[in-house]
């Protein structure tokens, strides 16, 4: 079965309801959010069926280190001929048949009954196993996180700037209305009409660019999530509540060493345990056509029971060099987490000063703008009263449209950069 936390059902309820939403209303726009998306890439990701297969497979592990307890029967047949039996008859009589040519069949059952704990701890390594690859299954779709990142809010800024552009557009519209009318009364020429015209066209060729652009962004982050969304479908932006700075670290891959671990204090356990006797019953049977003779009475069968004791000491020789091993190993794990940190950890604080950086720069957008502004409004001035060329109108709106369009980016790109700070964080 698939694994699934709380958060990840809440996240498919969501999914659920946006879709059912989507469709009962084809004129309804249902804006679909970051979280969802992450919900829906990460149940359509073929990875996610690894989960099933990884809990089958301990089930079947456990299953076979049950039986470990079940009763082993053990048959050997054996044909031939057999030099060097005694031949012992009656006196007087002679030796019948072929004393030589024999049948011997051996059979024997054994009932475990304690087998030094090597069963519980086979179930336990099958069940630590199983957690490491569930771990390394999730660290392989948190890396979807990323992708959807950096589409999500892809399409953000295209939206952003697309609606600078229609502020642009306006006011060049508005210009061009201005400057017709100026020279119909033969107060401008043609030439600024032209200008006008031509920065009008420039910025349609952007619209189109962005709206080619954008459907493809759609269409990669549909086919992420499972479902092909249209290339109109409207983005939620997301809102940073929290402050990041006081978050822990959540990656998977802090569970997965956690899960190796373990894994190998079991392996230690099982060293153990193959040092320890192991008791059972046990029943021996042998059989033997023709039966060897020993005078009047006729020897066919043999039949031992009773308690078994076993003690194999071979691993005892090699135990002091096992310690060592999953002593070694233990470290190995212990320095890839080290470096994992040391890495994350470095991937963080740079995260977070560009997320200082950026705040810092966002804090002189609105006082940009309002310049820009301004300075457009003195130049519209001019140019009515013929101090300026329209050249100088045009460069002024372009001036304050950029301003405008680098607002917008660092909204967005302060956005990006915090969640990318969450999904470095495991968050």
């Amino acid at each position: 079965m698939i694994i699934q936390t709380k958060k990840d059902k809440l996240y498919a309820s969501i999914a659920i309801l946006f879709f059912a939403c989507q469709f009962s209303s084809a004129q309804q726009v249902v804006p679909l959010n970051i979280d969802t998306c992450y919900a829906m890439a990460r149940r359509n990701y073929p990875m996610v069926k690894q989960f099933a297969l990884i809990e089958k497979s301990k089930e079947y592990t456990i299953s076979n280190a049950n039986k470990g307890y079940l009763p082993q029967v053990s048959l050997t047949a054996i044909g031939g001929y057999i030099a060097g039996l005694p031949n012992l008859s009656a006196p007087g009589s002679e030796p019948s048949g072929n004393q030589n040519l024999k049948f011997i069949g051996i059979g024997q059952i054994s009932q475990a009954l304690w087998d030094g704990g090597a069963s519980r701890t086979q179930k336990n390594i099958a069940k630590a196993s199983a957690e490491v690859d569930n771990a390394n299954v999730e660290t392989a779709l948190y890396s979807i996180r990323e992708r959807i990142d950096q589409i999500y809010f892809g399409i953000l800024l295209i939206d952003q700037q697309t609606k600078q552009l229609v502020i642009l557009q306006e006011n060049l519209n508005r210009n061009l209305g201005n400057v017709k009318l100026s020279k119909d009364n033969g107060l401008a020429y043609q030439s600024d009409v032209d200008e006008v015209k031509a920065e009008v066209l420039s910025v349609e060729q952007r619209q189109i660019e962005f709206t080619f652009t954008r459907k493809g962004y759609a269409e990669m982050l549909g086919h992420l999530i499972g479902s092909a969304l249209p290339e109109n479908v409207t983005l939620q932006q997301p809102l940073i509540a929290e402050s990041l700075t006081t978050l822990e670290n959540n990656r998977p891959e802090l569970k997965t060493y956690a899960n190796q671990q373990r894994v190998v204090e079991m392996q230690s356990s099982l060293n153990k345990v193959y040092n320890m006797p192991k008791v059972g019953l046990l029943g021996y049977g042998v059989m033997i056509q023709p039966g060897a003779s020993f005078g009047a009475s006729t020897l066919s069968s043999i039949f031992v029971g009773g308690v078994s004791l076993s003690w194999n000491t071979s691993n005892l020789y090699k135990t002091a060099n096992n310690k060592q091993l999953d002593k070694i190993q233990m470290e190995k794990i212990h320095n890839q987490k080290e470096t994992f940190l040391f890495t994350n950890q470095l991937q963080s604080k740079q995260t977070s000063s560009e997320i200082e950086k950026q705040k810092a720069i966002a804090t002189k957008d609105d006082e940009i703008v309002a310049l820009k502004n301004k300075i457009k409004n003195a130049y519209q001035l001019k140019y009515d009263n013929g101090m300026c060329s329209m050249n100088d109108v045009i460069t002024s709106v372009y001036k304050e449209s950029e301003a405008r369009s680098n607002q917008a980016l660092h909204d967005v790109q302060l956005l990006l950069t915090q969640y990318n700070f969450k999904t470095i964080t495991g968050n």
